[in-house]
């Protein structure tokens, strides 16, 4: 599951360092989007410490920019640092608590933390202001699974293909999830729609199916 950002036009590095050598007295906006793309781009490079710098900057400028906290947020918890993710899309809730980006990042966040009661929460706040985000309803799904809750796993994962048909993730995650139910025949249905899609099929678990179904499919 990966965490998403707002990306505004991306260009060279080189571009942003002359924009802020060149600046005059700060242009408020202007000059806090600066920092942002070049955040944006340290992040697309690896370069994380650099990234939550300019974001940082940015913030200074302006305290309001809901963008810079989820990015920010979306490097801390690539580093590794949920809590300091989730303190930043607090943070964009508060500017806009309509932000369904935000919602997501956290959940994830909440997610890698174990704390799956608050992950799905956060989906179901995304999916309130978005309900035709497929990926979300897999990610919600997963989490379910987690909890040991397959009906409710079962039902994201369908709703997730009733809007994204060719979504060959959200068929794995069922095809597994009815293995575990030991409705084998559904799991065959949901492995080769999966295959079909091009999507890399586990032969470690193509081969449990297979002992557990008596299919040699």
């Amino acid at each position: 599951m990966k965490a998403r950002i707002r990306k505004q036009i991306i260009v060279a590095l080189a571009i942003f360092h002359l924009l802020l050598s060149c600046a005059s007295p700060p242009k408020k906006q202007t000059d806090a989007n600066v920092y942002y793309d070049r955040g944006i781009a340290y992040a697309d490079k690896g370069q994380y410490d650099q990234a939550i710098s300019d974001y940082n900057k940015a913030l200074e400028i302006n305290p309001q920019y809901a963008e810079a906290y989820i990015s920010r947020g979306v490097v801390h918890a690539k580093k590794g640092q949920y809590d300091q993710a989730i303190s930043d899309y607090n943070k964009a809730l508060e500017i806009n608590s309509k932000d369904a980006i935000a919602y997501y990042n956290r959940g994830i966040a909440y997610g890698r933390k174990g704390e799956y009661d608050q992950e799905i929460l956060d989906y179901t706040k995304a999916l309130e202001i978005n309900p035709r985000d497929a990926e979300v309803y897999v990610n919600r799904g997963i989490a379910y699974g987690r909890k040991g809750e397959y009906d409710r796993e079962i039902s994201d994962y369908t709703k997730a293909l009733e809007i994204n048909p060719k979504l060959a993730e959200a068929y794995y995650n069922r095809g597994i999830t009815y293995y575990l139910k030991k409705e084998y025949d559904k799991s065959w249905d949901d492995i080769k729609k999966t295959q079909d899609l091009g999507y890399q099929v586990s032969p470690k678990f193509l081969d449990d199916l297979r002992k557990a179904s008596g299919r040699q499919d």
